[in-house]
C-alpha cells in the first residue's frame, strides 16, 4: 500500500475515533499517518543517497 493511501486511511480512522469517541481508534489512526510519513523520509534518504552516489560515480569517469 502506498503512503499516501497509509496517511488517508489514518486520518480517517482518526477522525472516527474522534467524532465516535473511541481513543484506541483515533491514536491507530495517527500511528498509521506517522508510519506513512517515516516510510516516505526512508524513502527520500534512499532516493538522495542513490544520487549521491551516481553523481560520484560521474565524478570519477
Amino acid at each position: 500500500m502506498s503512503s499516501a493511501m497509509d496517511k488517508a486511511k489514518g486520518r480517517i480512522k482518526e477522525i472516527t475515533g474522534r467524532i465516535g469517541g473511541n481513543e484506541r481508534l483515533e491514536a491507530e489512526g495517527r500511528t498509521d499517518q506517522a508510519k506513512a510519513r517515516a516510510r516516505e523520509a526512508v524513502r527520500d534518504v534512499r532516493e538522495r543517497a542513490r544520487g549521491v552516489r551516481d553523481s560520484l560515480r560521474r565524478g570519477r569517469s
